[in-house]
């Protein structure tokens, strides 16, 4: 398996992007899919790496990526050094990101094995709403799939909240990272970008109007994304397909750091229904 770690995406004026990408040495071309990660997350979350390695031993070229405002570094992509960069992100961002690493990969095939016309996109938690918009919005995505997916952004703001008046009048909120202990803040940048977009960030708008192959996975015992923003997602899109995992938390049973040689079974099983529905 050839592994191509902490490779750079540079564009003038924009921050770099690190990616990763695993594929097997063959001579016929491989589908691509490109993982995008959640809040809080980076492309070296936990077990993301086993993931990788069994999409490739499953002939796909497997492309995980940090979004440029994530928080991380080129020096130090794991966690979070940059504070001041996750503080100016927001979703117009995100899905720039997502476009660059696209773009990269049409203008850059030769150097890998893959096919071009044969994309598929999977976002986890926050990533699986930027993944859904992304895939409405252009003929380059062939298939769209969503672990422990949002479905919605807004009531994340919590508009009308003492909190959410709060920052408004100081311009940052603060959330504290449960693992890192680090007090991660956002600007209310992020709310603005959000109003000046909203009709662009509407996830229901966006699965709605999907017209390609659609696959939604979530566990049972998700404590951060309700099951039922899986079933409404589901609900939108008649011809998508709604995967439950039993007994799965929001990260499939995995955690960071992940120090085993193999996947949990909920995570094993997610990955393995993937598969299926990408072949």
């Amino acid at each position: 398996m050839i592994i191509r770690k902490n490779q750079i995406l540079t564009q003038e004026g924009k921050k770099p992007i690190l990616y990763d990408v695993y594929f097997e040495e063959v001579q016929k071309p491989q589908p691509v899919v490109i993982f995008c990660h959640g809040y809080k997350g980076f492309k070296d979350w936990g077990a993301w790496h086993l993931v990788a390695e069994e999409f490739a031993k499953a002939g796909f070229c497997f492309l995980k990526f940090n979004f440029s405002h994530n928080g991380g570094t080129i020096e130090q992509p794991i966690d979070f050094p940059d504070l001041k960069a996750f503080a100016e992100n927001n979703f117009s961002l995100e899905l720039d990101d997502l476009d660059r690493v696209l773009n990269f990969i049409e203008s850059d095939h030769e150097s890998l094995p893959i096919v071009i016309s044969s994309i598929a996109l999977i976002g986890h938690s926050r990533g699986g709403g930027i993944a859904l918009i992304k895939a409405e919005e252009g003929p380059r995505i062939e298939k769209v799939i969503t672990w422990a997916g949002v479905s919605d952004f807004k009531p994340r703001f919590q508009e009308g909240t003492q909190n959410f008046e709060d920052w408004k009048e100081t311009g940052v909120t603060h959330v504290e990272n449960s693992r890192t202990k680090q007090l991660m803040p956002h600007n209310f940048q992020f709310y603005k970008d959000f109003k000046a977009n909203e009709e662009r960030f509407s996830i229901l708008r966006a699965v709605k109007n999907l017209n390609i192959p659609q696959l939604i996975v979530h566990g049972t015992e998700d404590p951060t994304v309700s099951i039922n923003e899986a079933e409404a997602i589901r609900s939108w899109n008649p011809k998508s397909k709604l995967e439950i995992i039993e007994g799965a938390d929001h990260v499939f049973n995995s955690k960071h750091p992940w120090n085993e040689d193999s996947l949990p079974k909920e995570l094993k099983s997610v990955v393995e229904r993937t598969i299926h529905f990408l072949k």
